[in-house]
């Protein structure tokens, strides 16, 4: 097959399970992958190109507000559901190229591109155990104390679990063992992979199994989480994260004071609210555990993109920002991210990420 003919098929069935997925047709999916198969494109590429590229779609066509949330959640599941079954329609090679943990963060919900990595790597000929979603890093160092495995592929999608991924990698070079790390969490350039102390980061699940082809370099010793983040000495990050629930609750009542209508709202309106303060604190305390404006920043611009589909202006998040603003007056490096971005919300410079 040609790469232009090939181009074309991975096109095809990649468009064709999109429309399987969205209409729940979860055997016209699986079909579909088998058909791909039979008709030679390759099994990585049915994974990453067709497989993998109708999941980010579904993904955006959710932010669009072009699929409902059960739409996104029926369409994820029955991806994961073929995923799961796209091993036994093949003759896997026999494991040639060592032994790889594959673990999503602790916290980490979003398990699909630990399991395609999973999946990419056993195709390529590597042993891997695969421990899915949410690890903690006590249960990953036990594991890794029993198989002795030559590397760690540690997966996060949520930037607000870079904490926790700091203490799992932290916890697996104490254990002797490289980590890789990859996903949406650790930055388009994999600048908090670095920052957080990784031997290795890769974009994507080819580049992670072409960078493990050659042994990862052994860590000499583990560093102290707060070693290679000496700003983490004003307490900041520390403190706003335990003042959260007091924080969300304080500006949830000056929103109602603020705006009229939210005295009208039901408790459901109410709860929804209060979650989403509750990540934008969260999203905060990240920024200042990585002291990195732009993580906040893009941030609330994909927050204002989600807002915009949905018919609410993006200067809506201007109140919650000042509230908070004036809650953490007395926290430097919290109050400067805070006034950039509602200066860039407030004049219409954020846009969707």
């Amino acid at each position: 097959m040609s790469t232009a003919a090939r181009g074309t098929a991975v096109a095809e069935h990649a468009e064709r399970l999109w429309k399987a997925v969205t209409a729940g047709d979860e055997y016209a999916a699986a079909d579909l992958v088998v058909r791909a198969l039979g008709e030679g494109i390759d099994p990585e590429s049915v994974l990453l190109d067709v497989i993998a590229a109708v999941q980010r779609r579904v993904g955006r066509e959710w932010a669009a507000n072009r699929l409902t949330v059960a739409q996104e959640h029926a369409a994820t599941a029955i991806n994961d559901r073929v995923i799961a079954g796209f091993g036994h329609l093949l003759e896997r090679p026999e494991p040639h190229l060592g032994r790889i943990t594959v673990a999503c963060v602790d916290g980490e919900w979003h398990a699909m591109p630990a399991r395609l990595l999973a999946e990419v790597l056993r195709l390529r000929g590597f042993a891997v155990d695969y421990l899915g979603a949410q690890v903690p890093a006590p249960h990953l160092v036990t594991h890794l104390h029993r198989t002795g495995p030559d590397a760690v592929a540690l997966s996060g999608s949520l930037a607000t679990r870079l904490p926790a991924a700091h203490a799992t990698i932290t916890a697996c070079q104490a254990a002797a063992t490289p980590v890789i790390a990859g996903g949406a969490a650790f930055g388009p350039d994999g600048r908090y992979a670095r920052l957080l102390g990784a031997e290795a980061w890769a974009p994507d699940a080819r580049a992670a199994a072409d960078r493990l082809a050659d042994p990862l370099p052994r860590p000499h010793a583990a560093q102290q989480p707060q070693d290679a983040l000496p700003h983490l000495a004003d307490q900041e990050y520390t403190l706003v994260t335990r003042s959260s629930g007091r924080l969300v609750k304080t500006v949830l009542a000056g929103l109602a004071e603020r705006i009229p209508a939210m005295r009208a709202y039901t408790e459901q309106q109410r709860q929804y609210t209060a979650e989403d303060l509750a990540h934008i604190v969260e999203f905060l305390a990240t920024a200042l555990y990585v002291d990195d404006a732009t993580l906040f920043t893009d941030f609330l611009s994909w927050t204002a993109g989600i807002l915009t589909a949905r018919g609410v202006p993006a200067t809506a998040l201007v109140p919650a920002l000042e509230l908070l603003e004036a809650e953490l007056r007395d926290f430097p490096r919290a109050t400067g991210l805070l006034r950039t971005a509602r200066a860039e919300l407030a004049t219409g410079s954020a846009r969707p990420a």
